[in-house]
């Protein structure tokens, strides 16, 4: 079988099937014609190269799980395996198709109707149109699930929607985002889509980023929004069911994780075979191997973890502290093994040009979107003492 990658250490590449692998090296080949020669000046004007959206969609990234969308029956190993790639190369475009895929498509793939998803998946599936996810508030993140201060009132008309949401990707040029809101009536969480234009909604770009700065974040205001009963979602009718979502999701971000921590690996790889110092190359160093070492012993047992999830979900065996101790996991190790690649680099590793600093940045916005460390740790210590220990 065609290696995918020098960093996959233990060839778990071999657990794809050829078509998944044959998709794979499509998406590794479009990444590195098309997005690694423009990604470091999208990433410096923190700016989006929108025009990949419909490209992307014509490979396939969008919505492989379902049946309304995929191209070809898969497994979650290659469903996460896509992730990865994306990252490897850029970040900003792991979240872009990250957002649009799993939790915009996601949420109506879970929660929608069959009419609704026959409305929606296929046209994102496609990329004709692009799809943002509204959970988080200026005020509430972690606590989301008791938390929310964004209302839903029912009306003769449909539902009126106010309240405000902070840190939604894609939301200032997404044609619909999912928006989930409080119902004043029962105070259970619903979700709503909410299209582009609709009187009352406003999403405004959140400046002065220093982490994925090509992804446009937003503020999102909600004032007196009028939502017919067609576009909420049918299947949402408690956060219980958002954590459905989440769940499918979070493995997602521990699979980016681990395609940062292979991207910025492979830069420092590069370049300690070509910088030389003392009349050899840095890589002909104890220390410099130590470091790569440490981070490919990093990326493998992430890798590990990761594929072992993704086949439990396959199984419908997936619990939330599954997930969550993947995205804890894969996120801390992929903060050590950027710190360590960078520093194979000296100076030149904050510079853009070397292939490092870029993912080194990135990683910060990772590690804490989808829960931060120590939520998870929390969900997974749940698991592990039966005590919820969140307040």
């Amino acid at each position: 079988m065609t290696d995918l990658l020098v960093s996959d250490f233990y060839a778990f590449q071999d657990l794809l099937t050829d078509r998944e692998v044959e998709s794979v090296l499509a998406l590794r080949a479009f990444l590195e014609a098309e997005v690694r020669p423009i990604a470091d000046d999208y990433w410096a004007r923190a700016e989006f190269p929108r025009h990949l959206a419909r490209p992307l969609g014509e490979l396939g990234m969008f919505g492989p799980m379902w049946e309304e969308t995929r191209a070809f029956a898969n497994s979650g190993v290659y469903r996460g395996w896509l992730a990865l790639e994306l990252a490897r190369v850029d970040a900003g475009v792991a979240t872009f198709v990250g957002v649009t895929s799993g939790l915009a498509m996601g949420s109506i793939g879970v929660g929608g109707s069959a009419e609704q998803r026959a409305a929606w998946l296929p046209r994102l599936g496609t990329g004709e149109i692009v799809g943002a996810f509204g959970l988080t508030e200026p005020l509430s993140g972690s606590d989301s699930a008791r938390g929310l201060r964004t209302t839903a009132r029912q009306t003769a008309d449909g539902w009126v929607l106010d309240g405000a949401k902070r840190w939604i990707g894609n939301a200032t040029f997404a044609d619909v985002t999912v928006v989930y809101a409080k119902d004043v009536a029962d105070g259970q969480v619903k979700g709503f889509l909410v299209e582009a234009g609709t009187p009352g909604f406003t999403a405004t770009k959140i400046e002065d980023k220093i982490s994925l700065r090509s992804v446009q974040n937003a503020d999102i205001v909600l004032e007196d929004v009028l939502v017919p009963e067609e576009r909420r979602l049918q299947g949402i009718n408690s956060f219980r069911d958002v954590a459905t979502v989440l769940r499918l999701t979070r493995a997602d971000v521990a699979w980016q994780a681990v395609g940062i921590a292979i991207g910025a690996y492979e830069a420092a790889v590069r370049y300690a075979g070509e910088r030389q110092q003392f009349g050899r190359p840095i890589a002909a160093t104890q220390l410099v191997q130590d470091h790569l070492a440490r981070c490919l012993g990093n990326i493998t047992a992430s890798i590990a973890m990761c594929v072992r999830v993704s086949q439990l979900s396959d199984q419908g065996r997936q619990r939330d502290e599954h997930s969550a101790l993947a995205k804890a996991f894969a996120t801390a190790r992929m903060r050590e093994t950027v710190a360590w690649a960078r520093e194979v680099l000296g100076g030149n590793g904050i510079v853009l040009e070397h292939g490092v600093a870029r993912f080194f940045a990135d990683a910060e916005a990772i590690y804490s979107y989808e829960g931060t460390r120590e939520m998870n740790s929390l969900i997974v210590g749940r698991a592990i003492t039966g005590h919820a220990a969140f307040v």
